[in-house]
């Protein structure tokens, strides 16, 4: 075979994917440096580091960037913050069991999950996706990672929507060097750059079967990447700044009453420049001795011009956004009892909507989880469902009423306790701190009842009081009916 067989023309290997370890790590490294580049705008505006004032004119722009250069109006991170902090796992039921369940919770909290899950889900809405990353530590217990998606990227199997093919993470230590982890179905690699691409530094066998990272994505549509919340959003983030821009420099040069003179002389300096005949201040007068002189002044800018194109487009964002207006807009009332329920509904609606996308997530995760302890039933509980926190933030009192009401219907008292916002470990403390009640009582029933009492309560139909003794009950038992005085008195009259 000679050299000129050995090369390819440029499209011999297009549609081709790649089939070792190393061409997959190139692969992936370019997909992942594309989804940055699309992704980290949205990042930008989440943190307000985005362009932040946007002048109508170059010179407006040499004058004041440096006077504006920390300003900015955001409302990117009210859009997300609004709906995340509403978003937390209280628990997974993995089984038909009405219980959450323990373990899984067990693996929950040695992940630190209820923080990194809040991250996980910031992440997700702010740049359309994040990823967890599901392995076993030295102890064969299951870790848990959430990850960035400017830092791991995934490749799904052709014509699926769900099964991850590979997945790669990449990541520079504290000394410069760039590391690749590699997750396939079969093997699991690391490596790093070389001279020709990226090369593998070791490979060992994937006991799972499976890649173990889940994407957790943000409204993903049937076509095309998952959604940042911040796409619609970005703008009328940038028409807001640009107003406020105007009106900022607009503060500066017209906000003031500008004063004038007629019929006054114009003098002039030895290059012909006109000389200013006044200095304008508070303690100043103005005078002229020319009776032909007069003076007056502009009107100045009326700003609320600009206020009001603010607010028209707050309340646009605000409906693009789902979020209540009076989380936006000036003045008024905040609304209260069913006011504010029915203003935030559309907040609700959007939150659990974000609940069922992720959700969905977090059982694919917590089946790898049960699946890196070897445990079947659970790696294949394809019915666990995550419980959610309650989304809704209600008053006490109509919160309490409600509960009320659903016990009215014979609704199960462990339920009631979970739509009353109490945790399953909550819960479960509940149990034992009753049956410890229960147990006390009955203990003290015990010490201080005596014998005539616990008689009683073993014969049906008498009931003895506490503390009444012995005597007590004899007596009682010795009395005739009261009913029956009358009769009596009657029998000896007639006899």
């Amino acid at each position: 075979m000679t050299a000129a067989t050995l090369q390819k023309t440029p499209g011999d290997n297009i549609g081709s994917p790649p089939s070792t370890p190393a061409e997959w790590m190139d692969y992936l490294k370019g997909k992942l440096a594309a989804q940055r580049g699309k992704i980290r705008p949205y990042g930008e505006y989440y943190d307000g580091r985005h362009q932040r004032m946007l002048f109508a004119q170059a010179k407006y722009e040499s004058a004041f960037a440096d006077v504006f250069a920390r300003w900015n109006d955001n409302f990117c991170g009210l859009i997300i913050d609004s709906v995340n902090e509403r978003l937390a796992v209280e628990g997974f039921r993995m089984t038909d069991e009405p219980q959450a369940d323990k373990e899984a919770r067990a693996i929950w909290q040695r992940n630190h999950l209820d923080a990194e899950s809040t991250a996980g889900h910031l992440d997700a809405m702010t740049n359309g996706q994040a990823y967890v990353i599901v392995w076993a530590d030295k102890d064969g217990e299951p870790t848990i990672n959430v990850e960035s998606a400017e830092t791991t990227v995934v490749q799904l199997k052709p014509g699926s929507r769900r099964e991850v093919e590979a997945a790669a993470k990449f990541f520079v230590d504290d000394w410069g060097r760039e590391h690749c982890t590699l997750w396939l179905e079969d093997v699991v690699c690391t490596g790093g750059p070389s001279l020709f691409g990226y090369a593998v530094s070791s490979t060992e066998k994937n006991p799972l079967g499976v890649v173990p990272v889940v994407p957790l994505q943000n409204r993903a549509r049937l076509v095309g990447d998952p959604v940042s919340d911040l796409a619609p959003i970005i703008p009328i983030q940038d028409a807001i700044n640009k107003v406020t821009a105007d009106a900022l420099v607009a503060s500066e040069y017209a906000a003031w009453p500008q004063r004038y003179v007629t019929g006054l002389e114009i003098q002039e300096d030895e290059q012909g420049r006109p000389i200013e005949p006044f200095r304008v201040a508070v303690d100043k007068l103005l005078q002229a001795e020319d009776p032909a002189a007069t003076f007056g002044q502009f009107d100045a800018a009326d700003l609320s011009n600009y206020v009001d194109l603010v607010d028209m487009l707050v309340q646009h964002l605000a409906s693009i956004s789902r979020i209540p207006f009076f989380y936006l807009l000036k003045g008024g009332q905040v609304p209260s009892g069913d006011s504010i329920t029915s203003a935030e509904a559309g907040l609700i609606a959007k939150t659990r909507e974000r609940m069922l996308h992720f959700g969905e997530a977090w059982e694919t995760v917590m089946r790898l989880a049960f699946l890196v302890k070897k445990d079947k039933e659970r790696a294949d509980a394809f019915e666990a469902e995550v419980m959610w926190k309650d989304p809704e933030n209600r008053t006490e009192a109509q919160h309490m009423d409600a509960l009320l009401k659903l016990q009215m219907l014979n609704v199960p008292k462990q339920q009631l306790w979970l739509d009353a916002g109490y945790t399953p470990q909550q819960i479960e403390r509940f149990q034992g701190l009753l049956e410890e009640e229960a147990k006390t009582e009955m203990e003290m029933a015990d010490k201080y009842m005596t014998q005539a009492d616990k008689a009683a309560l073993t014969q049906p139909g008498q009931e003895a009081k506490p503390g009444g003794g012995d005597k007590n009950a004899q007596k009682a038992a010795s009395k005739p009916p009261q009913g029956n005085s009358g009769n009596a008195a009657r029998e000896k009259a007639g006899k």
